[in-house]
C-alpha cells in the first residue's frame, strides 16, 4: 500500500485561540507518528481567521522539535512572497536542526487575497511569472557551493531538503515534470484538472538527479468516525467553512450543525459538490472502500490527508480509523 501523510491547516475553531490551534497541531503531529503516517505538512495562508499556519517554517520546527521520526515540511511555502534566499535558509536550518526530516514544497499561489499578497511582497510586479525561476535559484541554493560563489544560503548549501511542486492546475504539473520533481496536487480542494495534470506530469517527466520516476502526491479530505452519520455531521464544518470563504466571509472554523446542507441554495450544494468531491466520509467500512477506489482510481504514490474537524479529539480518532483502514488494506494486498 501506498503511504499516508497528513496535511494540518492548524484550523482556529470558533471560540477558540492560535495558542490553541497551535498545541492542537503538535498533539496530532505526535499521534500522526505513532500511528505510522509517512509526513506531516502545514501549509502557508495569510489574513486567515481559521488559519494559524502563516508563520509556516515557524510551526513546522514547533512540529519537528516535538517529534521524533515523521518527515515535516511545507504543503507549501507560496514561493512569489518571499525571496528564495530567505527560504533556503530557513529550510536549511530546519535540516540542519532535524536531519534527513524536512521537506519543501512550493506553490506559486500568493495563499491569500491580493491586498495582503501586496501587503507581504510590497511589489507584485512579476512574482508569479517569476515562479519557474525562482524554484531553480532556490533550488541551486541546496547544492554545494562553487569555487568563488558570492551568495550562498548557509545553513542550506549541500542540505538534502527534498523539494516539491505544489499544484492545482495543469501548470505545476508541467513544471514538475520539465524538472524531474515529486508533484502534490490539490485535489482536496480543486479537484478539477485532477486527473489532466497526473496525465501531464507522468507523460511529460523528465528524470532528474533528485527523481528517477514520476511520484504523485493527492491531497485529500478524510472524515472517519464511528457511524456514517457521526462522520457526515462532523464535515459540515469543512462545508459551512467553505461556503464562507467562498461568499466572502472567512472565519474561524465553524461548528457541525444537523442537516446542514438542507437549506443550502443550489448553487452552494453544487460548489460543494465540486470542490469537495475528493472526499471520503463515513465509517471505518465506508473510509476503507473509499480509500481502496480513490487509490485504485488515481493511482497516486501517497495521499496527503486533511480534516478540516472542530472538534480535536473526533479528529485524532479520524485519523485513527484512517491508518486502521490503510493497514487493513495493506493486510489484504
Amino acid at each position: 500500500m501506498i503511504p499516508l501523510s497528513v496535511l494540518d491547516l492548524s484550523p482556529i475553531t470558533e471560540g477558540s485561540t492560535a495558542s490553541q490551534s497551535l498545541a492542537n497541531t503538535l498533539d496530532l503531529a505526535r499521534h500522526a507518528e505513532r500511528l505510522g503516517y509517512n509526513r506531516y505538512w502545514l501549509a502557508e495562508h495569510h489574513n486567515m481567521a481559521g488559519i494559524a499556519s502563516a508563520a509556516t517554517s515557524v510551526v513546522i520546527a514547533h512540529v519537528a522539535g516535538g517529534t521524533k521520526t515523521i518527515r515535516v515540511g511545507a504543503g507549501g511555502i507560496m514561493l512569489p512572497n518571499h525571496a528564495p534566499l530567505v527560504i533556503a535558509e530557513q529550510f536549511g536550518t530546519l535540516a540542519a536542526l532535524h536531519p534527513g526530516r524536512i521537506d519543501l514544497g512550493l506553490g506559486r499561489a500568493p495563499g491569500t487575497d491580493m491586498n495582503t499578497a501586496r501587503a507581504l511582497r510590497r511589489n507584485l510586479e512579476a512574482g508569479v511569472d517569476n515562479f519557474p525561476q525562482d524554484v531553480v535559484e532556490l533550488i541551486n541554493y541546496f547544492a554545494p557551493a562553487e569555487p568563488g560563489q558570492r551568495v550562498r544560503a548557509v545553513p542550506g548549501e549541500g542540505q538534502n531538503v527534498p523539494v516539491w511542486i505544489l499544484g492545482s492546475s495543469t501548470y505545476g504539473a508541467q513544471l514538475a515534470a520539465m524538472l524531474g520533481l515529486p508533484y502534490a496536487f490539490a485535489s482536496h480542494f480543486a479537484p478539477a484538472e485532477l486527473e489532466h495534470a497526473i496525465d501531464i506530469y507522468r507523460s511529460r517527466f523528465q528524470p532528474s538527479q533528485f527523481l528517477d520516476k514520476p511520484y504523485v502526491m493527492l491531497g485529500l479530505n478524510v472524515f472517519a468516525a464511528e457511524t456514517d452519520a457521526e462522520a457526515k455531521f462532523l464535515f459540515t464544518s469543512l462545508q459551512q467553512a467553505f461556503v464562507n470563504l467562498r461568499t466572502g466571509h472567512p472565519g474561524p472554523l465553524p461548528a457541525p450543525v444537523e442537516n446542514y446542507d438542507a437549506d443550502l441554495d443550489p448553487m452552494a450544494k453544487a460548489m460543494l459538490a465540486q470542490a469537495l468531491s475528493c472526499a471520503i466520509v463515513g465509517s471505518p467500512q465506508t473510509v476503507r472502500a473509499g480509500l481502496d477506489a480513490f487509490i485504485r482510481r488515481t493511482g497516486a504514490d501517497e495521499l496527503m490527508v486533511t480534516a478540516q474537524m472542530f472538534d480535536h479529539a473526533a479528529r485524532i480518532r479520524s485519523f485513527e480509523i484512517l491508518a486502521e483502514a490503510h493497514k487493513e488494506l495493506s493486510q489484504a494486498a
